[in-house]
């Protein structure tokens, strides 16, 4: 039987030249697509998240909300939002992290984390890090702690887990490239 990781890999299309020329977009549009997929997915993610004992997940903003919520629903946590700035309607803090190509800056509720509360954060796709990383440091300051990261994708070549690994030994990722 193929493994998880290879039927993820083969459902994922890749847009070449996107969002700019040299960027090989990695397209999951494809795998929300297909119903025993996504489950199986999204099941993967919860069973990390059950052994880490997670007591909150935090997903980012937009794709990170996708598998979020429905790994803190399955495992009967909050979900909490981490947003582009400006996004959020009550009192935030902010983070700002530098891009390939410009900046840009996170929030989070400032009550969105309770003292020593076990935070997972997930997002789609780790490439560079620096998103991730933006959201552990909202996470942290709000006296969170920080007990792993979820990814569907993880972009090896660009290291960005180095960074990663100094808040969270516990990197997981369904497809590795």
């Amino acid at each position: 039987m193929v493994g998880l990781e290879e039927r993820l890999k083969s459902a994922i299309r890749d847009v070449v030249d996107f969002p700019k020329k040299g960027i090989i977009f990695k397209d999951i549009t494809t795998l929300l697509a297909d119903p025993a997929l996504n489950r199986e997915v999204l099941e993967a993610f919860v069973k990390q998240a059950k052994e880490l004992k997670s007591d909150l997940i935090a997903g980012i903003d937009s794709r990170g909300f996708l598998y979020g919520n429905g790994i803190a629903m399955n495992c009967n946590v909050p979900f909490s939002p981490i947003r582009k700035k400006g996004k959020l309607p009550y009192k935030c803090i902010q983070e700002s992290y530098d891009l390939e190509y410009g900046s840009a800056t996170l929030e989070m509720h400032a009550d969105a984390v309770l003292k020593d509360q076990r935070v997972i954060i997930h997002d789609d796709l780790l490439a560079t890090g620096g998103t991730a990383l933006a959201a552990a440091k909202l996470v942290e300051r709000l006296g969170g702690v920080v007990v792993g990261f979820s990814f569907i994708i993880h972009l090896s070549f660009l290291n960005g887990h180095e960074e990663l690994l100094k808040k969270s030994e516990n990197l997981f990722a369904i497809a590795t490239y």
